[in-house]
């Protein structure tokens, strides 16, 4: 495979960033001078993106998340093209249930947590081995405010969530002291992945937020870029939310 030109800044990974919060976050590294590596399940969504994020310093990997086959093309594709990888961001999740989770098909809950989890986990094991662990570096896990409180009927999302943040602080252990491990909890944010929880409803759902507006992709794309930033380098094992002041109301009558 042809090598890519060098460009200014490192290398990053990012799954599930054909679109929404992954296409926010993909796109605040390369507008810093990161060349990136994105993952979905789409393909002509993928080279849709890789088009607008800039195919000078940006490749896509199609496949689904969960699949250990397209886990280790994504991370050699990575280091093939730009020769190290130096952050992961692990965007890639799945809710496809929406219920009371006394009901859910286990099924279903496996699917969830294959995605939103052991994805995560199987990434991290493969960018540790690629590069991380001799080099250093720094992994964003992106998981959600559900997994920090109970959510009505996106249950099982918020217990995969939950792992995710536990996840995190595992990995910070472990990976100490070469790669700084991270979590970022977003509230709602805009996108289609999020449609339901305000499609209709936007001006009731932003209400619940002190800051008076649901999140956007480049909320959360600021925190991964810090988060994998020099600027963050004494934070590890920390979850970060980003939720517009949501918890403040927690309690509130």
């Amino acid at each position: 495979m042809t090598t890519l030109p060098e460009l200014s800044g490192k290398v990053a990974l990012v799954t599930g960033a054909s679109r929404g919060i992954g296409y926010g976050v993909a796109e605040a590294l390369v507008a810093r001078g990161d060349r990136v590596c994105i993952t979905g399940r789409n393909e002509d969504a993928l080279k849709e993106a890789v088009e607008k994020l800039g195919a000078d310093r940006v490749i896509g990997v199609a496949g689904k998340a969960h699949d250990e086959a397209h886990q280790a093309v994504a991370v050699e594709r990575t280091m093939e093209a730009f020769g190290r990888v130096d952050f992961l961001v692990n965007n890639a999740g799945t809710n496809p249930v929406f219920g009371p989770i006394a009901e859910l098909d286990l099924n279903v809950a496996r699917k969830v947590f294959e995605t939103n989890v052991v994805s995560a986990l199987g990434f991290a094991q493969l960018t540790w081995k690629a590069w991380q662990s001799e080099n250093g570096g720094a992994i964003v896990n992106i998981a959600s405010v559900a997994g920090l409180a109970p959510s009505p009927f996106i249950g099982a999302y918020g217990v995969s969530k939950a792992a995710m943040i536990n996840l995190t602080v595992q990995l910070a252990h472990e990976f100490a002291p070469k790669v700084r491990v991270n979590a970022i909890a977003p509230g709602v944010v805009k996108t289609k992945f999020a449609a339901a929880l305000y499609e209709g409803r936007e001006a009731e759902a932003a209400a619940a937020y002190p800051l008076g507006r649901l999140g956007v992709p480049s909320d959360i794309g600021g925190a991964a870029a810090f988060l994998t930033s020099q600027q963050s380098d004494w934070v590890t094992g920390q979850t970060l939310v980003v939720d517009g002041g949501m918890f403040l109301n927690a309690g509130v009558e």
